[in-house]
């Protein structure tokens, strides 16, 4: 099973990388940030409470986001493998993912890290949000609260899988034809 953290800032390319190893390898991606808008299109009591914090650039409750990712799981057991975007963001939730994943006999292969600089991401989140209706990506100062969010208590998860030996970092700007071809270099080495 191949079990990928897709890693980096919002704006880094994650999601456009994701659908591409989705199509080559048959993964199934674990978008929380995805899982979480469709509970807020839902209406639910998690989905207006997560609203609230994500409109505000902060996250929503370790719990909560593994449990749904458990559920998930549960649910494709037949998968060849999973794709998880936008999580684990907390040296905390890699460890409860690890027991997760541990407990399902199914750990992590790899995180590979998107880099991409600040500058750069503010533009993409722009342009996106242009284009998404997302109000998290149309506000340069809710961008810039998720980029020091990231920077402040994401970034440090890259250290817990350096440990671990998982840890690939590549440039993530370029074409994503370049990208994806050095993201399939490193998968390749699993």
């Amino acid at each position: 099973m191949l079990n990928l953290v897709l890693f980096g800032p919002p704006g880094a390319g994650k999601g456009t990388q994701s659908q591409k190893l989705i199509e080559k390898y048959g993964l199934i991606h674990l978008s929380t940030g995805d899982i979480l808008r469709g509970e807020i299109s839902q209406g639910t009591e998690l989905g207006l409470e997560a609203k609230k914090l994500m409109d505000d650039g902060k996250l929503v409750p370790d719990a909560v986001v593994i449990g749904m990712i458990s559920h998930k799981l549960d649910a494709n057991k037949d998968a060849k493998g999973f794709i998880f975007d936008g999580f684990p963001r907390t040296v905390a939730q890699a460890e409860a993912l690890d027991t997760l994943l541990e407990s399902k006999n199914a750990p992590i292969s790899g995180m590979i890290a998107l880099e991409v600089n600040d500058d750069e991401l503010e533009q993409r989140l722009l342009l996106r949000g242009k284009d998404s209706g997302r109000p998290d990506d149309a506000n340069p100062e809710v961008i810039r609260k998720r980029i020091k969010e990231y920077n402040d208590k994401t970034a440090p998860v890259a250290g817990f899988y350096q440990g671990q030996n998982k840890y690939k970092s590549i440039n993530g700007i370029g074409s994503v034809n370049e990208i994806f071809d050095a993201i399939n270099a490193i998968i390749s080495s699993y």
